[in-house]
């Protein structure tokens, strides 16, 4: 159900010039919590409007996916009269979120020296794909070729595999959030200071930030991760294990989960085992580990042991098509699916705030612009 109380950002005024992913889910997520969004699209529209199908009067799901919370209007921003209607806007926001190459904004003559200088108390957020300098600097950069370059495909996949791209736009989605929280964090000294600052998430470091823990391994040991399919490379089980039925992932994270999975499958050995007694064991014997606990759990239908598991303490899961959990009670008990008037449906936003929650108040392709009336 649409919400209409003030959200946490309520009064802040954004304009969104981004396009495809990162810097419009970062636009998406300030609306979500009461920024007043404009998003500025060129004259042709963002690209994803046409990313299909599905389509929905000639929009893509893709574009509905990113552009909720927003008011939308087109500029030409590389003619002069569109480009003095920008600035009449930037005279009355807080943010800016662009994600043009470096060099564009300077070219038209909004770069954020010229910007800062005109309008001093503007947070001008940049999602980029390599930063503006260094080796790479001011190249294009795109989700998969970074995953390709952070590390991420090198350690995505089977072990006996090739290197595999994560199923979703994982960088661009943490590169968006990356942006919220710089924005959020310019907007906090803000306070202090009266003064705005130049913030930028880039595609390339947000693609490191994610290689928790096969960084922290490399560094200390100086071998290079490998693939481990489901596994965890540094603890177990903590896998995809095959039952009766469908499988499930077990996430045993310490000795007494394990112990408890043990007496649960009928197998109080395997606790006391030398071999995966502890968890630097379990590790590294969890080729046997798994095919004798693999062994007893062909007797269970995999989505009753989970539930077991998990009432017991042991941390499991069945593992879900998109469809089935977006259709799980627990999905709409925490409203992750919004619907809103007009048909939208989409996903709902995971920060909850007990006195200034998320609303839901412009669904995607909302026109008009009221920064200046």
């Amino acid at each position: 159900m649409t919400q209409t109380s003030p959200g946490a950002l309520a009064g802040i005024r954004v304009v969104d010039l981004s396009r495809i992913l990162g810097g419009p889910y970062c636009g998406q997520v300030l609306g979500d919590h009461g920024a007043d969004v404009l998003k500025i699209e060129p004259p042709q529209g963002d690209d994803t409007r046409t990313w299909g199908p599905p389509f929905k009067d000639g929009v893509a799901s893709y574009y509905f996916g990113l552009n909720r919370n927003k008011r939308v209007m087109r500029l030409d921003l590389s003619a002069d009269a569109d480009r003095e209607v920008l600035l009449a806007l930037l005279a009355e926001a807080d943010v800016l979120v662009e994600n043009f190459k470096t060099g564009t904004m300077e070219k038209w003559g909004l770069g954020y020296d010229t910007l800062s200088a005109r309008f001093p108390r503007l947070v001008h957020c940049r999602v980029s794909g390599f930063g503006a300098d260094g080796p790479l600097g001011g190249l294009p950069g795109y989700d998969a070729a970074i995953q390709a370059m952070s590390g991420i495909m090198s350690i995505n996949g089977e072990a006996d595999g090739d290197p595999l791209r994560v199923g979703l736009p994982v960088v661009d989605m943490v590169t968006g959030l990356n942006a919220v929280i710089g924005v959020l964090l310019a907007l906090q000294e803000r306070a202090r200071s009266g003064l705005g600052q130049f913030v930028e998430a880039a595609l390339y470091d947000s693609g490191l930030s994610l290689l928790h823990p096969h960084a922290a391994n490399w560094f200390m040991s100086g071998k290079t991760p490998q693939r481990t399919g489901n596994a965890h490379p540094n603890i177990y089980p903590y896998d995809t294990v095959a039952t009766a039925t469908d499988p499930i992932f077990l996430a045993v994270g310490n000795d007494r989960q394990f112990r408890i999975l043990c007496e649960h499958l009928q197998l109080p050995a395997l606790a006391d085992d030398e071999r995966y007694a502890t968890a630097g064991a379990r590790s590294v014997n969890r080729v046997a580990l798994k095919a004798e606990l693999e062994a007893s759990l062909r007797e269970f239908d995999g989505k009753v042991l989970a539930d077991e598991l998990v009432a017991a303490g042991v941390p499991c899961a069945p593992v879900l098509s998109v469809a089935d959990a977006l259709q799980h009670p627990h999905t709409q008990h925490r409203e992750m699916v919004v619907e809103m008037e007009g048909g939208y449906k989409g996903l709902g936003a995971p920060v909850k705030l007990s006195r200034t929650p998320a609303t839901y108040r412009h669904a995607p392709l909302t026109e008009g612009n009221e920064f200046l009336d």
